[in-house]
């Protein structure tokens, strides 16, 4: 029952992740996630985390590589919260509802909380490695 329950949250993540590849949103950081989970369940995927997870924490220090970039990251997450609380109560906006809203809302949380964890994880290496 275990298996079957990493597994479907697994590929669930993958999916997000795969989706906000595209769209706004960590999908690498997502990918590696969901490729953590299913790992657990089915051992042969233990090979792709790696290299996923090289390519994840690259972008996780590229987004915090210079202030502009976090600015912008910053202001990208304020811009997802904003409109999400502009779809929740603005009906006539396309897709207007609060199912709409609060998956905008999510994502700008999701934004803002992995920004500062990159942030953390960059900058407390540094000060570990000088």
């Amino acid at each position: 029952m275990a298996r079957v329950a990493l597994a479907a949250g697994g590929g669930v993540l993958v999916l997000v992740g795969v989706a906000l590849l595209v769209l706004p949103g960590p999908g690498l950081l997502l990918v590696l996630a969901g490729l953590l989970l299913l790992s657990r369940a089915v051992p042969a995927l233990a090979r792709y985390v790696e290299p996923v997870r090289a390519r994840a924490m690259q972008g996780a220090e590229a987004s915090v590589a210079s202030g502009w970039r976090i600015a912008g990251s910053v202001l990208a997450g304020l811009g997802l919260l904003g409109a999400g609380v502009a779809w929740g109560l603005l009906p006539w906006l396309p897709f207007a509802g609060w199912s709409t809203g609060s998956s905008l809302i999510l994502s700008g949380m999701l934004l803002l909380t992995l920004l500062v964890w990159s942030h953390h994880r960059v900058h407390s290496g540094r000060a570990r490695r000088t």
